[in-house]
């Protein structure tokens, strides 16, 4: 089981600690099943960078970046060295600590 840490670069928004999340399902789904928005336009098929968020510590317990992942990395908002893309960040069997920041969604939401 997985502790995840959301921090958010959008204004507002208070960090978010999930307790208890099992393995072999994405950060993207993660996100989603509690409540938390973040983007994916292509229906997290790793065909766009709206899921776009950066893993501060813990990658060790996802899945590897693949080159298809690094190549949509590169169209992002503001892609660092640990950029990845949520859709791709499957949680590996284990448990550990996983902090990540989400960039600010208000570019896609229109808001």
């Amino acid at each position: 089981m997985y502790t995840i840490e959301i921090d958010f670069e959008q204004k507002g928004l208070e960090k978010v600690v999930l307790n208890n999340i099992s393995p072999d399902q994405s950060l993207l789904e993660v996100c989603l099943d509690n409540g938390i928005e973040l983007h994916h336009n292509c229906g997290a098929v790793c065909a766009c960078s709206t899921c776009h968020l950066y893993v501060n510590n813990g990658a060790e317990h996802l899945e590897e970046l693949s080159d298809r992942e690094e190549d949509f990395i590169d169209r992002a908002v503001s892609p660092r060295i640990n950029s990845r893309l949520g859709c791709q960040c499957v949680l590996q069997a284990g448990s550990g600590v996983i902090n990540i920041t989400l960039p600010d969604q208000t570019q896609f939401l229109g808001e």
